[in-house]
């Protein structure tokens, strides 16, 4: 085995639940992970946006990453986590049930999604077979994308 080639190959993936579903992003977009706290609404936000929430200073939007996927809204708990992610030049603040793992996987693991997932996996790079489970690989850039932030609600 070439330890080499799988570290260039490696993938580096903070994983996390929603709704008993295993989903994942790079590790090199997220700033950080805070435990759930009251966000302050904002009037007239897209559905998904929870509201915003002060982070030493600077306010950040808050998703509801269920919703954002077209899943039924997060009902947040003492166990749900904020991944706070830098994403195309902004920083947003992702609900999730809670953290699973931090892993480093081989990129030949990632595959793609079969073509009858339809329209929905636009917003992911793939699946990672990890264990006895299946990892939904998302793609943050995609789905908030730079080129109109107004889309999902959020001014640049």
């Amino acid at each position: 085995m070439n330890t080499t080639s799988n570290a260039a190959d490696a993938l580096e993936i903070i994983a996390f639940r929603l709704h008993q579903q295993e989903f994942c992003v790079k590790t090199t977009s997220i700033r950080e992970i805070r435990g759930w706290a009251p966000v302050t609404p904002i009037p007239h936000s897209p559905y998904e946006v929870l509201g915003v929430m002060n982070l030493r200073g600077t306010v950040i939007p808050i998703v509801d990453l269920a919703v954002k996927l077209g899943m039924p809204a997060a009902q947040a708990t003492e166990r749900s986590a904020v991944v706070v992610t830098e994403v195309n030049g902004m920083t947003v603040g992702l609900l999730v049930d809670g953290v699973s793992d931090i892993l480093t996987v081989a990129g030949s693991t990632l595959q793609p999604l079969p073509a009858a997932t339809g329209p929905s996996a636009a917003f992911s790079d793939g699946i990672i077979a990890h264990d006895k489970s299946m990892i939904c690989f998302l793609s943050l850039e995609r789905m908030f994308g730079e080129d109109d932030p107004s889309s999902w609600g959020m001014a640049a």
